[in-house]
């Protein structure tokens, strides 16, 4: 009772709230070596969904959910008309998980409106928090769909009729789950929007800085490149005679590699998934296909990747005699978020004596669909050792709680700003 009363006087968030919240909601899709599967759209998802709409009634939230599954608690304000301050973040994992990410954005959206319930707070704005449908776009892609629809930058038709990587069909399984709300996507028009997010990198932890004021986000590539030879015998076929799709691959893997060492500055490049046919030990591979990966916060330095990835692929297929076909998996610019917004960032952490400091996201957010609607920044905390889509993913509890106050600093600013 004496911890929960210093919080209430400091109108703060409560650390054992918020991480008993965190540790609850981790037991849903729970892998049993400290790391959570919670693909979207799955049984786990649905449980993980119900447990955070129970939440949301119990902190008398009103709830509504778009047709693409959007979940949204929303307080009212004063002003009920009035465009609501919006934070939140996602509650689908990758199938190797770890409980922060994602998910701390949201449960901490939940501590921020339990403060203001607890001290009787009335905002002249209604307070939002939302959970997006697939952020991680690992069974459906593109990744961040749930908030890129909100936005209006993919057709909801074309979102519901995705098969995932297991054959089914997104829309089939939002029914299927009881989540294919009846709210028009985009009804929902933020004042702004706030996103709190672990760094799942590493430099905050190594520069011994507690806040991240993010102020960009890098641009993604993503294709998929199929590359088809010929099968033939290991052994009897001569070298200058091969079609060989696997080498052709692996060409590609280097010179990924190499570009983004050339380019230098933030442009990272990886090839993440690799699959050859027929896949013997003896028999040279017929069919690979694999996937690239861009990035840069430059976009006409993304566009010269992909120029230069481009012309690869083409000379590759002359010298090597094979065919190479190309799919865009996903394509986003680089973000640039509020300037005003980061900078109230800053100044909560100033306020409260942290460390502080801007910089660039490297992973795709739903903060950065958002920003296509409405002012939008992020604030981030560190990640031990920046490990993250990983069972050892964590973040000390009095970071998280530091980053939940900075976010309930910042969301009271906007929530009071005048119509």
């Amino acid at each position: 009772m004496a911890a929960q009363a210093a919080w209430l006087a400091r109108n703060d968030i409560d650390p054992s709230a918020l991480m008993q919240r965190i540790a609850r909601h981790a037991e849903v899709g729970a892998t049993g070596d400290g790391g959570v599967c919670r693909i979207a759209l799955t049984d786990a998802d649905r449980e993980g969904r119900d447990l955070l709409v129970h939440w949301m009634k119990a902190l008398d939230l009103d709830i509504r959910i778009d047709q693409i599954g959007n979940i949204f608690g929303i307080r009212a304000g004063l002003q009920a008309d009035a465009a609501p301050v919006m934070t939140g973040s996602h509650i689908d994992t990758v199938a190797t998980g770890g409980r922060y990410d994602g998910c701390y954005g949201v449960m901490a959206g939940l501590e921020v409106v339990r403060v203001l319930n607890a001290q009787g707070i009335r905002t002249l704005r209604p307070v939002a928090v939302a959970a997006f449908t697939n952020e991680e776009g690992v069974r459906f892609m593109p990744d961040m769909m749930g908030s890129l629809v909100h936005a209006g930058g993919y057709p909801l038709q074309r979102a519901l009729e995705t098969v995932g990587t297991d054959g089914s069909v997104l829309g089939e399984e939002l029914r299927r789950i009881g989540y294919a709300g009846g709210m028009p996507c985009g009804a929902i028009l933020p004042h702004a929007f706030v996103e709190l997010h672990i760094e799942q990198g590493p430099v905050l932890e190594a520069e011994g800085i507690a806040i991240g004021a993010v102020q960009d986000l890098q641009g993604i590539s993503w294709r998929e490149i199929t590359v088809n030879g010929q099968s033939n015998h290991a052994g009897t076929t001569p070298m200058h005679l091969r079609r060989d799709a696997g080498y052709a691959a692996a060409a590609i893997a280097v010179f990924v590699r190499e570009l983004a060492h050339r380019f230098g500055g933030s442009q990272v490049a990886t090839v993440g998934s690799i699959r050859l046919h027929p896949n013997l030990v003896n028999v040279i591979a017929s069919q690979a296909t694999l996937t690239v990966d861009l990035r840069n916060t430059d976009e006409s330095a993304l566009q010269r990747a992909e120029a230069e990835l481009a012309g690869f692929l083409q000379a590759l297929s002359m010298r090597e005699s094979v065919q190479i076909e190309t799919r865009s998996l996903a394509r986003f610019e680089p973000v640039r978020f509020d300037d005003r917004i980061v900078g109230l960032i800053e100044q909560s952490a100033a306020r409260r004596g942290l460390s502080h400091r801007r910089m660039t996201s490297g992973a795709g957010h739903d903060a950065q669909m958002m920003a296509r609607i409405c002012p939008a920044a992020m604030v981030f905390v560190p990640s031990q050792q920046g490990i993250s889509h990983n069972p050892r993913e964590h973040t000390e509890t009095a970071d998280l709680v530091q980053g939940a106050n900075v976010l309930l600093d910042v969301m009271r600013k906007l929530a009071d700003e005048a119509l």
